[in-house]
Parts: C-alpha cells; structure tokens; sequence
C-alpha cells in the first residue's frame, strides 16, 4: 500500500514535472508580445518628445493615419492632439522628465475627422542606473468610465469648438463660451482678462438669471484683485488647474467681505478655477462653480472635471487670443482708417453739420471669411472762399487696407483742389483724371496687379448768403432733403458715372454735369453712402431688404427726426434699417440757417477816385457790424490795397482775352475799320474801355469776407518788390494782415477775397 502510494505519489510527482518541464520547454511572450494585446493605448517617447514606440490599440485609439511603426521618430503631437492641447503635451513631457507623473484628459481628432478624450497617465521610463530615458504613456478613450456623464462632456466640448469657431470678437467669444457652461456644466461662470498688468472681470453668466449683488462680485469692467491663497490666485500663479471639491472643508480668502458673504448667501459648493494660457502667456483665469440655484446629481466637482475645465480651458485660451490679437488689428485699421476723416464738425456760417461714421462687423460675422472689416466711405465739410463750404461724400468700391488707404489719397486731393475754387464739376474730372493715375499695384499681394479703383462721388459747394447749392455727380446715391414736414430724394438730373469708370475703355461716357439749387431757409440734406441702405438681414424673417425697402424705412426715420437737430437726424437716419450691417456706412447730415445773413454789396466804376468811396462804404459796414475801430482801419486798408490792384490793373492792361488793342491794330498803317470784319472783331477792345468792379462784404459769425469782382480774368500773385520799387507790396500786406486770402476764376472774370476776424462788439443781425 505504502508502495503503492508511494507509486502514486511518485507518479504525481513525475505528471507535475512532466507539465513544469513542457512549459519551461514554451517560451515566455515577450514584453512586445504583452503589450501588444493589452486593451490599453501604450506611448513611449525620448525625451525631446519624439514617438518610439505605440502597441496596436493606440494606433486604434488614436486614429494613427499610418501603422506606428512608420511613426518612429516623430513628435508625439503627431498623435492627433488638437491645438488646443499642444501646450498639455508639451507641458506633460517636461513635467514627466523631470521626474513628476502626470495625469489628466486630452482630446485628439482622428483622420476621419472625429474627436475623441483621452484619459491619460505618463510616467518616467529609467534605465537600469536610474536616468531618465523617456517617456510612458498609458491612455485609455475618457468615455469608458469617469465619475460624471463623459459622453455628455464630449459634445459640450465639440459644442464649445464650434461655438469658438464662429466669431473672432472677444466679447461673443466669451458670451458663447459662458451660455455654454452655464448651466449645464456649471451655476456659475466667471472669466477674468489681463489688460495690462491689472486683472478685469471681462464677462459673468449665473444660472436662472441670478446676479451678485452690486458691491459685492466684481462686475463687467471692473478690475478683480484676488488675495494670495485663493483659488484663482493659486491658478495663475501655479499655471495650473486648482480643484475645490468642498468648499466647506477650508476656509477660503476672498477679494472682501462682501464677496465671502455673497457666497454664503448663494450657496457656493464647489468651484474649479483655470489659467488662460495662450503662446506661453496667461491671459487670465476661468472660474466655475456650483451652488444652490439650481438642484443636481452631483453636487461637488472632482479631479476629472477639473481635467476636463483644463482642456476646455487651453481651447479658451486660443479663441480669446485670436480675438483678442484680431481685435488689435482690426482697431489698428480703424484708427489708421478714423485718422483719415474729420473728427469734429468744423463751424461754418448759415450750416449746422453733423456726421456719423460706422464701422462694419468683421466679415467673417456673414460667411465670407475672415478679414479686417474697413472700407472706403468718407466725407469732408471743407471751408471755401468768402464764407462758401464744400461738402463732399463718397466711396471708395472694395473693403479693406487699399480702400481706405485710396480713400485717404481722394479726400487730400479733393480738399487741395477745393482750394482752387473751381466749379464742382471741374473738381470731379480733376479727381477722376488722378483716381485713373493711381498706382495698380495690390499691397496685399506685391508684384500682383489690380484694376483701377472706382469712386463713386458727390461734390457739393454751398454759398450760405445766396442760399444756393452748386453740385456734380459721380455715381453717388441723392441725399435725401427735409423741407418742412417733407422727405424726399433730392432730384438729380445727371447722375453722372463712376470716378475711375472712364479709364477702363468704355466709349462714349458722359462727361460731369453741374446742376444748382436753391436750399430754403431751415431745410436740411442728409447724405448717406450704400452701406446705410445695401444687404440688411430681414429682422422679420430670412433674405435682405430690398433697397426700395431699405430707403422706404430711412425716410420714415429721417421724417420722424425731422423737427430735431442735426445729431438727432443723423441717429435717427444711422438706426433706420435694423440688423448689422454687410458695409462700412458714412451719413452727413447739414441744414441751412433759418436766418438771413448779413451781407453789402455794390459796384463802382474801376476809376481811382473810387477807392476812396470803397473804403469809407466798407468803414461804415465794418462798425455797422460791431467790428472795433482799430481792426476795422485794418480792414479797411486791405480792402483800399484790392481796390486800387483792380483800377490800376484795368486802367492799363487789358484782358488776357483780348488779344488787340488800338495801336497794335494800327500798327501796320491799318485803321480800325480794316479790323471791323475780321475775325479777331470780339477779340479787339479800346484800352479807354468802361469797367466796373463789384466790392461785397459779408458778415459770419467771427470772421468778415470781403470780396473784390472785375473782368479780368488774371489772377493777382504777390510779386517780390525792391527796395527802390513803387509798388509791388499790396498784395504782400493782405498775405500778412489778413486770416486768409485769395482768388478765384469766375463766369465773368474773377474775385479776389480776404477774410479778418471781427475782434468785439455784438453787431447787426
């Protein structure tokens, strides 16, 4: 028996070493072979980042658009890491050879275009002396566990990527990001912004239309000054997530009293606080909360959700950046674009002016990309000669730099030649012919040409004491006139083309046409440019106004305003057409005076003892009208240095015109019957020749005007007198004495003008 069972158990003794040895005989899988078959993504990188190994699963995992093997060497972001965590992974591989573990939850898009969380842990890879080789990433996708809905977080996060993705201004990118959170992942969202070295409360959302207290949470604009150890401090110092799970375990500082109080009184639980970084910058911090308002499962945040606020976080960070670096530029061009027009309205006899420019929404806003949204509207109120005012509106076809760089160029071209005094018709064709002399070249792309800009164009130039409007047209829109209780389009009969149109071949364009009217005391104009009435979004529904629709609305609006003042008109006539709009908008708005003007004018034959008679007319006016004494002898003298350059001039020299007189004409043995057929009959005038010269004084608010009117069409230049010479010094005296002076061509010779301030005294009305 014993044998037996000694057989036995020598028999069992010889199976377990039969089976020991056939399995010392198997080989042990090796650890590629293990790792290989693990249902969980395993990376290894060297310590500059670079992929050196990945099993199977993380190809899966992560969407590898090539077998891993093919990835070796490459950096771990390759792995799929959205932008937004590249700072994470980054952060991850410098903290982990540096000998710290590290955990947290990424996201990745796959080539197919999906996005999927990563939780993931990373440790140290040593060798057998202990330095540090590398690193091991183990990574598991976020949605198979995790204490709260991860399924639920993941849409909110792709929610959150698309809602970043449609706007670059800051202030909608932080509204999207906190009506997201809020009150879905969060009772309470704060974000808090840089400006400068201060930290200000930039936007705030709160479940079920609560709000702080006044005095108590910082509110929108308002700077924020968190005290060491609180959690948004411990945030942005440590650059890092900070998790408060219960608030009621530690006693927490506060920026006040008031604010700890608030927190009582709300029922604050628990909060999540996260740094803003962007570019190695912190911008800020995000800060989300639980409290009392509102009832749920989970009543406390945990480590995951702090990881999960993080990734959110680092996307924030991006979108505020871009707004932010968008928002730098696009106020650059506004400014660069603003510094182009007028800023105040100048003050201009029998005008009251008022202007409006805005700006249009980035483009990106109605689908068409995004760019800096400037244009080419502009406008200028431009003071004459004797009182007069040019009135300009225009745009420049096109958006952006070159737009309003071009702009810049037509509004300094215009006011130089304004200056000349010229019809505005002549100006139009000045401007036309320089638009077509500008460079082709694109600043957006050098060595790229492009066509040459079209401009549309109003001129207008208003004489306040004639109450007379002279205009030309190029292609601009009619302003709209307010006589009374009635709206209407101006009536344009030559609408006029383009400025820039006729360089581009096309045959047989018009010319520019001047046309007058008469404005009626009180009455007013409001010019406007397209982007007022082009492509606004139906508030009531898909599609765009009509521009019928659109004008209808603008004057209904404008009707309404009628009776206030111009600033008023101007608002009204800005807010006519509801919704944003697709173009940068220019509006003028002017209206004459309700009072006459003073004026006095006469005329004398160009004889000199005229002069004499002229100067005491213009003394009596000049005290008549409350000019003191001393400045009105002043006055006087320059007006008696005009006259007599206007008697001497058509005592002796005749018109340019005229191009005989008697002796050249008979200075070949001819009389002056041989000359009464010829063709040069209209061109022969005898030097003894009646003329007459006009002298008009007219009266404005702080200045007097005095105009000289004569035949002659030459215009007077000072002349450089000698220390012997007669004269050749009057014109030299006005140049010093006078505010301003010069001349202008008119329909029957010219004008010469000065304009001097009246220093005291009320005057006449």
């Amino acid at each position: 028996m014993r044998l037996h069972a000694k057989s036995r158990s020598r028999g069992g003794t010889e199976m377990r070493s039969s089976a020991s040895d056939a399995t010392a005989l198997r080989p042990l899988p090796s650890p590629g072979d293990i790792l290989e078959q693990l249902s969980t993504a395993v990376l290894v990188t060297d310590p500059a980042g670079g992929l050196l190994y990945a099993n199977i699963y993380a190809e899966d995992l992560f969407g590898f658009p090539d077998h891993a093997a093919h990835l070796i060497g490459r950096p771990l972001l390759s792995a799929g890491f959205e932008e937004g965590d590249a700072r994470r992974v980054n952060d991850l591989v410098s903290q982990v050879l540096h000998g710290r573990s590290w955990e947290g939850t990424l996201s990745t898009r796959r080539v197919d275009g999906s996005r999927l969380l990563i939780r993931a842990r990373a440790a140290s890879l040593l060798d057998r002396t202990g330095e540090v080789r590398g690193v091991v990433i183990v990574a598991r996708e976020a949605t198979l566990g995790g204490s709260r809905g991860e399924r639920d977080r993941l849409r909110l996060l792709e929610r959150i990527g698309e809602r970043l993705s449609h706007s670059l201004e800051l202030g909608v990118t932080l509204r999207q990001v906190a009506e997201t959170l809020v009150p879905q992942f969060a009772d309470h969202c704060l974000v808090d912004l840089y400006q400068g070295d201060k930290l200000v409360r930039r936007a705030q959302l709160h479940a079920r239309g609560w709000w702080p207290p006044e005095g108590t949470w910082a509110q929108e604009g308002e700077p924020v000054s968190y005290p060491a150890g609180h959690f948004c401090e411990q945030a942005i110092s440590r650059r890092e997530t900070v998790v408060v799970a219960d608030l009621s375990e530690k006693e927490w500082p506060a920026p006040r009293q008031s604010s700890l109080d608030t927190c009582g009184d709300v029922g604050l639980r628990s909060v999540i606080a996260t740094p803003l970084i962007a570019r190695g910058e912190v911008l800020g911090v995000i800060s989300l909360a639980l409290s009392g308002l509102t009832q749920r499962d989970q009543q406390h945040y945990s480590v995951d959700d702090g990881d999960f606020l993080g990734t959110i976080g680092s996307r924030v960070a991006i979108a505020i950046d871009n707004a932010m670096l968008f928002e730098e530029e696009r106020r650059t061009a506004l400014a660069f674009q603003t510094s182009l027009l007028p800023h105040d309205p100048p003050a201009v006899d029998g005008l009251t002016v008022a202007y409006k420019y805005v700006p249009a929404k980035p483009l990106e806003t109605h689908g068409q990309g995004i760019q800096t949204q400037v244009g080419g509207d502009w406008y200028d109120i431009i003071p004459l000669s004797a009182g007069r005012v040019g009135i300009v509106i225009g745009d420049v076809e096109g958006r952006g730099a070159r737009a309003a760089a071009i702009m810049g160029q037509l509004r300094a071209a215009l006011r130089a030649f304004a200056q000349d005094d010229k019809p505005p018709a002549e100006i139009l064709r000045r401007l036309d012919d320089w638009v077509r002399t500008l460079d082709p070249t694109n600043p957006d792309a050098p060595g790229e040409a492009t066509d040459t800009p079209t401009v549309s164009c109003t001129y207008l130039v208003y004489d306040a004491w004639s109450r007379t409007l002279s205009f030309a047209n190029a292609g601009h829109d009619a302003p709209l006139l307010i006589t009374g209780n009635e709206v209407g389009q101006m009536e344009i009969e030559h609408k006029g083309v383009l400025l820039g149109v006729r360089g581009k071949g096309i045959p047989g364009l018009p010319t520019y046409r001047e046309e007058t009217r008469y404005l009626a005391p009180g009455s007013a104009l409001v010019f406007y440019t397209d982007g007022l009435t082009d492509r606004r979004h139906r508030a009531d529904g898909d599609g765009h106004y009509t521009e019928a629709e659109a004008l209808e609305m603008l004057r209904e609006a404008v009707r309404g305003a009628a009776a206030g003042s111009v600033e008023a008109i101007a608002e009204a006539a800005e807010q006519a057409v509801p919704g944003e709009i697709d173009d940068d908008m220019a509006i003028v708005v002017v209206r004459t005076s309700a009072v006459e003007l003073s004026s006095r004018e006469r005329n004398f034959p160009a004889e000199p003892i005229r002069v004499s008679e002229a100067r005491r007319l213009a003394n009596q006016t000049f005290l008549a009208w409350g000019m003191e004494q001393c400045q009105a002898d002043l006055a006087c003298l320059l007006v008696s240095e005009v006259v007599t350059n206007v008697v001497l001039h058509a005592a002796v020299s005749p018109s340019p015109r005229h191009e005989f007189t008697l002796d050249a004409a008979t200075a070949d043995g001819g009389t002056l019957d041989d000359w009464a057929g010829s063709p040069f009959a209209d061109d022969f005038v005898a030097p003894t020749g009646r003329r007459e010269f006009t002298l008009r004084l007219r009266r404005g608010d702080t200045a007097i005007w005095v105009e000289v009117f004569d035949p002659d069409l030459r215009l007077p230049r000072i002349r450089s007198a000698g220390e012997n010479d007669e004269g050749g010094r009057g014109l030299y005296l006005v140049d010093q004495l006078a505010t301003r002076w010069g001349s202008r061509p008119t329909q029957d010779g010219k004008a010469v003008w000065f304009e001097i301030p009246i220093k005291g005294g009320v005057g006449l009305p």
